[in-house]
């Protein structure tokens, strides 16, 4: 899993679930994925054990939790891992008004000695590794003070991998989408935190939207790079050179190719009773800047909704992709 963390791509609610995995690991057989946030409650009281599917070939996937009562993580974190998840997340960073009231998510990072017992209840819950995801620090905190801090506690607390968002989030006065931009980036920060914890596994997070800067951070001593909007909205730009670049392996992969993987896939899904669209709205970014991606995108935008729409709308969005230059209907 270590390895697999070289390059990770961030868990995004409405965004990695299953079907947007599938993808994915078709892109790249190494990157590490992860699953949209669940919340604790909802696995422990609401029974949604739904939450959890996912393919057998998605693996290395890690589940994300969201929460704040050890107990209750502990419980869910069993759930998850009976499951098959290869790790389990807690969620230390998303700044939603709706995580902020159920007391868990970036409001954490102002109670570091809660998050150490979490993750000590987690951990003896169960035998995958247990990692946290967190920002570098929340409103008026000084993350130069606060961050070390809490590193300090997580370590305490037996936690050998962390993802950092190099940015502060402001629980007031910035949406959820603003503090993914508009708080600014100390990736210098991170790598500071490197040097005071070399033991430890940092991922960077935040901002990165190329496969060049993943490269760049692991040249320049982090141990991960965890990718985002960018894994979503560009995902071959940034998977499919991905296992050779990043970890050696000569399997590099196509859009088309990926395509071509899914018509599988799409039906399997579609004879269970499911839509094109809940998997296609996935697709629509696999050619981002080609010729052609316009057209691919309209495609698939305006058909998949269509109760008859199946493989073939995908295949006849495939061939607006050309390798000629773009044109004005593409």
């Amino acid at each position: 899993m270590a390895r697999a963390a070289r390059l990770s791509v961030a868990p995004m609610m409405d965004w990695t679930d299953r079907h947007c995995r599938y993808l994915h690991r078709l892109l790249s057989r190494n990157t590490l994925l992860y699953t949209e946030m669940v919340t604790s409650p909802a696995l422990v009281r609401g029974g949604a054990l739904h939450l959890l599917d996912h393919h057998p070939d998605e693996h290395p996937v890690a589940l994300q939790l969201g929460g704040s009562d050890p107990a209750e993580l502990a419980q869910a974190a069993r759930i998850g891992a009976a499951a098959g998840y290869d790790e389990i997340n807690l969620n230390v960073g998303c700044p939603s008004d709706r995580v902020q009231s159920g007391t868990f998510g970036a409001v954490l990072m102002r109670q570091p000695a809660l998050v150490a017992d979490c993750v000590r209840a987690m951990q003896e819950a169960v035998d995958v590794e247990v990692t946290v995801k967190c920002r570098i620090g929340v409103d008026e905190q000084n993350p130069q003070e606060v961050l070390p801090e809490f590193l300090s506690r997580m370590v305490g607390a037996g936690v050998e991998r962390v993802s950092i968002h190099a940015r502060k989030a402001w629980l007031q006065g910035l949406s959820p989408k603003e503090n993914r931009d508009i708080p600014p980036l100390d990736y210098d920060l991170v790598r500071q935190m490197k040097g005071l914890f070399p033991n430890l596994h940092i991922s960077v997070n935040g901002g990165i939207t190329t496969l060049d800067q993943a490269v760049a951070f692991l040249e320049g001593g982090l141990d991960g790079v965890m990718v985002g909007r960018a894994a979503y909205h560009q995902p071959a730009d940034i998977l499919c050179a991905a296992d050779r670049r990043i970890f050696g392996a000569e399997n590099d992969t196509t859009a088309e190719g990926a395509v071509a993987a899914m018509l599988p896939y799409i039906e399997a899904h579609l004879s269970q009773g499911g839509r094109l669209h809940q998997v296609t709205r996935h697709m629509l970014g696999l050619f981002a800047g080609r010729p052609g991606a316009r057209g691919w995108r309209r495609a698939l935008s305006e058909g998949a909704h269509r109760p008859d729409a199946g493989p073939a709308l995908v295949e006849q969005a495939l061939t607006h992709i050309t390798d000629g230059p773009e044109t004005q209907s593409a």
